[in-house]
């Protein structure tokens, strides 16, 4: 964590000095805003965490509820998600109060009796290692109060502001808030008053009913599979072995369950097999009781017995699969014509089961992407073209996404005897692993990655996807760090420089790559605001081949070396040496020649490139970077230089 470069840190250094925004923030809502963010969720919330990060941008986020979240309805958060957590200042927190799967346990029928079930297979839920962080169980809720906190923490002092319901908003196209929401106060002294916010951009994050998507004339459009699952968050005595075991249960007397410890040591979710749904049901399955929801839960786990103590929460849901066609308001034949205005994220333009663990992972890393673009063309980083590229990207994903959910839910409505294998259930499970850990996705080529011209320089870390962090060394400290986990969301790219085999302060490629990085008038450093510290836009580091001991770190050049705050100290946090246990050029198919791996500020892997291709990293920039831009007189003095 980096602090006292603005002078002593008594206090929590994860409270950031307030700025711009966050300076006087007005408790009540404003009349005109740079982004509406309507909804409370993972993917709002994460949004507005991000946004939180541009103290020059107005971000201001509605919840029609009262309060915070109580009991949220999403529990699984997959590996991707801890690390972008991490990102964002709370991973090892959360860890700490968060149930740990480590395997999964299969239960079927009894070959000699089917009317028990027997364990048939464990599967461990992380076979190949693809993250050093865990899959976790934890409450929807925590989640979003951690997200709350960074918020609270960040530079512009983001808070909810509860009791605004949407009601509808026009793009009017005109002037410089072109987009006129109304909202309904749902509480406080004023409850029943209609409110006008004017804004330039407007996020829904407002869930499957979403209205925000309903006022851009988006539809989900999908299926249902005409099956019906109880599912209950209970505290209960029984005698099942593997109750703190997350479990696939097969019954031969009808019926599975899947069964996910909760957090605190007590608490655990079912999804019970109601069976198939009649075409003329009606929604009438929905009205099965928590009493037969428990009924059938002990019938399929018989001979074990489920005493039921306390429900925490319930519902009845029948399986669907809805997708939008697109997730912003620019028709398909305006696309190229104008930029978009209004977008919708998570559960408002994609829908699945909840069996996956997917629904709030994949909802958050639309957030991830969608805001930091919009502080980079709010600040006048970029142009309002990159906007663009959240639908089409995030898009793509949700349609992978939906064809996954499908054969797992699919797969975990079988009966015993309809599957072609006794083990196709774990088979499919420890198969696609990656997937459901947020780690195959894939951004294709765009404005903002690349073509693979170069990805054989680097072949672990694959263009477009995250960038899977390795085992360094710090030199300044000698301590041994994650590289990846040095990276914050703070709206920052980052210039990975991995250093030839020539010693630090020696000719070499690198060193040439850093005096054009340093100097240069096309280099994309160069676009940083006049007054910033040199490391305010683009966070570059380097890694040498050689162990810490043998480097001489005041040989190193100064763009690795950047002066930062007040007083211009310099910053000697981001050289680093390999880790002779776990040598990065060998983990992740780094050419020994050296190479340069740019990642975009959601974590993504932007462009491999080799360290003398300067004209071909001025070009990849060059259409994402603007000059004349207001970010230098929006950024006060405290923050021209993030946390690093």
């Amino acid at each position: 964590m980096h602090f006292h470069h603005h002078g002593y840190v008594s206090g929590d250094p994860r409270i950031q000095p307030a700025a711009g925004v966050g300076i006087n923030r007005p408790a009540q809502l404003p009349d005109e805003v740079d982004v509406l963010i309507v909804g409370t969720g993972p993917a709002g919330m994460l949004t507005a965490a991000q946004l939180s990060q541009f103290p020059g941008v107005t971000t201001r986020i509605v919840e029609r509820r009262g309060g915070r979240l109580a009991v949220g309805q999403a529990d699984g958060i997959q590996a991707r998600s801890v690390e972008t957590f991490q990102a964002f200042g709370f991973a090892e927190r959360i860890i700490a109060e968060a149930y740990r799967i480590t395997e999964m346990a299969f239960w079927k029928p009894d070959p000699a009796d089917h009317s028990r079930i027997v364990r048939a297979a464990r599967a461990v839920d992380d076979p190949a290692g693809i993250s050093e962080f865990p899959h976790l169980i934890v409450n929807q809720a925590r989640v979003l109060d951690y997200f709350g906190e960074f918020m609270a923490n960040s530079p512009a002092r983001m808070a909810p502001d509860y009791g605004y319901e949407f009601r509808g908003l026009e793009v009017t196209g005109q002037g410089d808030y072109p987009v006129t929401v109304t909202l309904l106060r749902t509480s406080g002294p004023d409850e029943g008053r209609e409110v006008t916010v004017r804004a330039k951009y407007v996020v829904g994050a407002d869930g499957a009913r979403s209205k925000v998507r309903e006022s851009i004339g988006c539809t989900l459009a999908g299926d249902k599979a005409n099956h019906a699952w109880g599912v209950m968050d209970v505290l209960a005595n029984t005698d099942f072995p593997d109750i703190r075991t997350k479990c696939a249960i097969q019954s031969g007397a009808g019926g599975s369950i899947l069964l996910i410890p909760r957090e605190g040591g007590h608490l655990f979710r079912m999804y019970v097999d109601l069976g198939e749904v009649a075409p003329d049901d009606a929604g009438a399955v929905r009205s099965t009781t928590i009493e037969q929801i428990i009924a059938k839960a002990n019938a399929i786990m018989h001979p074990y017995t489920l005493d039921v103590r306390n429900v925490a929460w319930h519902s009845v849901y029948e399986v669907g699969h809805r997708l939008t066609d697109r997730f912003d308001d620019v028709l398909p034949e305006e696309r190229g014509t104008r930029t978009p205005r209004v977008f919708i994220t998570g559960d408002a333009c994609h829908t699945h089961s909840a069996k996956a663990g997917q629904g709030m992972n994949v909802s958050m890393q639309d957030g991830f992407n969608l805001g930091w673009k919009l502080g980079h063309v709010l600040e006048g980083r970029s142009p309002e073209s990159l906007l663009a590229t959240y639908s089409a990207e995030r898009q793509v994903i949700a349609k992978n996404l939906i064809d996954f959910d499908k054969e797992w839910s699919t797969l975990m409505a079988k009966k015993p005897e309809e599957f072609n294998s006794p083990s196709e259930l774990e088979d499919f499970y420890t198969s696609t692993a990656e997937f459901p850990a947020g780690f195959m996705t894939q951004y294709a080529p765009s404005m903002l990655v690349a073509e693979a011209a170069h990805q054989d320089l680097a072949t672990g870390f694959p263009i477009g996807k995250r960038f899977k962090s390795a085992p360094v060394v710090r030199v300044c400290d000698t301590n041994p760090v994650q590289l990846g986990h040095q990276a914050m969301a703070d709206g920052r790219w980052r210039i990975y420089v991995f250093a030839d085999e020539a010693a630090a302060g020696a000719p070499s490629p690198a060193a040439d790559l850093a005096a054009w990085l340093a100097g240069a008038p096309h280099s994309p450093l160069a676009a940083t605001p006049e007054g910033a510290d040199a490391d305010a836009w683009f966070d570059v580091k380097v890694i040498y081949q050689q162990d810490h001991a043998s480097l001489d770190i005041g040989a190193v050049p100064d763009v690795f070396k950047p002066q930062v705050g007040p007083f211009q100290l310099t910053y000697l946090e981001k050289v680093y040496a390999t880790d002779p246990a776990a040598d990065i050029f060998d983990l992740r198919g780094v050419d020994r020649g050296g190479a340069v791996v740019v990642v975009r500020p959601d974590q993504y892997v932007a462009n491999v490139l080799p360290l003398t291709a300067t004209d071909e990293l001025a070009a990849f920039f060059a259409p994402l970077l603007r000059t004349g831009h207001r970010a230098a007189e929006n950024r006060a003095p405290e923050l021209q230089d993030h946390a690093g």
